[in-house]
């Protein structure tokens, strides 16, 4: 799924990262703990956080995560903002829980870690 599509169904805005909106994702994961986004996240996912600290934009770099979407319209501080320019990492921010932007990404068909791995392993 692109990026746009995922900002249009999460009613987001673009902090950073406007001219990568063709990206694809190929599954997301939603934490706010960032260790388990490094145990259990895929390259290529979305990650849904409310941790906006530069915490988020380390994380998604290491775990090779293609872009951010900060939940409850939280805004990322200013370092993390700097750092995803950077690493060319697009940061959004929606207005919408983390539950609900969850949901609606699923029902919209981009599926999480752990569905993407099942799928994976029953094609062996």
């Amino acid at each position: 799924m692109k990026l746009e599509e995922i900002r249009k169904i999460l009613g987001a805005v673009v902090i950073v990262g406007k001219e990568e909106m063709e990206k694809e994702v190929n599954c997301a994961c939603s934490s706010d703990l960032m260790s388990d986004v490094l145990a259990f996240a895929k390259p290529g996912a979305l990650l849904l956080t409310g941790l906006t600290n530069i915490q988020s934009v380390r994380t998604a770099e290491i775990a090779d995560i293609k872009a951010i979407v900060y939940v409850r319209g939280k805004q990322p501080d200013e370092a993390a903002v700097k750092l995803a320019k950077e690493k060319k990492i697009p940061l959004l921010s929606t207005p919408l829980r983390m539950f609900e932007a969850c949901g609606r990404l699923y029902m919209a068909g981009l599926r999480g870690v752990g569905e993407v791995e099942e799928k994976v392993a029953a094609n062996k």
